[in-house]
């Protein structure tokens, strides 16, 4: 392989892994902005919402020891990125019944930037 060639792979890994680095802050600024008063992404720590650690791929209704509305519970919704995203844009119109009484995030940069991050934090 050529010099440049190595130096140009180089630079495309470096700005990929700067980029998704910055989706992260951008995503930890969204949660921070909007989630942490209720929710952690600590896995088994809940608040006044339940922890949204692994929360991509889970079971709505399903975060041991805490107590989620029946609409919630029975809701039948497995959180991938587009519920996420219909949820966080406006919970009570997603979901009606939901005890979380968060209006809803209205720019789809912020919602996307939160939804990034989240897939990143396990349970």
């Amino acid at each position: 392989m050529r010099l440049s060639t190595i130096a140009a792979a180089s630079l495309v890994a470096i700005f990929s892994v700067a980029g998704s680095a910055y989706a992260n802050d951008a995503g930890e600024k969204v949660f921070k902005k909007y989630c942490t008063a209720c929710h952690t992404v600590e896995a088994g720590k809940n608040r006044v919402g339940p922890s949204l650690a692994g929360i991509v791929g889970r079971k709505a209704g399903s975060v041991p020891g805490f107590a989620y509305s029946d609409a919630n519970k029975n809701s039948g919704v497995v959180w991938d990125e587009d519920k996420l995203n219909e949820y966080l844009e406006n919970p009570k119109k997603f979901m009606p019944g939901t005890k979380m009484v968060f209006a809803g995030i209205k720019k789809e940069e912020e919602r996307k930037a939160l939804i990034d991050f989240l897939k990143e934090q396990k349970s």
